[in-house]
């Protein structure tokens, strides 16, 4: 897997059935390792290590239901009162940040009503605060670590 614009890590890989598997801290378990995998547990690493959430607020890849069609979030970081302070769309590596990105997410993001957005791809990421009064968002350079949120 390639480089990506992030800290260096330390990873746990295996080999299972030919197929390279990560193991996902939060999931506590072994993925296939694809391109968009190696991006979602670098975000990980991200949060838990440098930015410091704790992984019990940490959740990785769920369904959800917008306009009745069923969908996966990648990450989303949730508040000590439940509510979502952070949700992240992650793409691999050779798929550009584009404005369909930042659309998927704020479909998704009409439900949840996060604080936070982030979209990457591993090599460029994009940071914004939303404003649900004004119906506005702020770009950012970068997220708040968890000991600067509170709801």
């Amino acid at each position: 897997m390639e480089n990506l614009n992030f800290p260096t890590y330390r990873f746990r890989f295996k080999n299972n059935e030919n197929k390279v598997r990560i193991f996902d801290l939060i999931r506590k378990k072994f993925i296939v390792l694809q391109p968009e995998e190696w991006v979602r547990q670098h975000v990980l690493h991200y949060l838990v290590l440098d930015k410091k959430y704790p992984k019990s607020h940490i959740n990785v890849e769920k369904q959800l239901e917008v306009n009745k069609l069923k969908k996966r979030y990648d990450i989303v970081v949730y508040n000590t009162d439940g509510s979502i302070h952070l949700l992240i769309e992650c793409k691999a590596p050779k798929v550009p940040i584009t404005k369909l990105a930042f659309d998927q997410m704020a479909r998704y993001n009409m439900d949840l009503k996060a604080t936070y957005l982030m979209v990457t791809n591993g090599l460029e990421h994009f940071y914004c605060q939303m404003d649900y009064v004004k119906k506005e968002y702020t770009f950012l350079q970068n997220l708040p670590s968890f000991i600067g949120y509170s709801k």
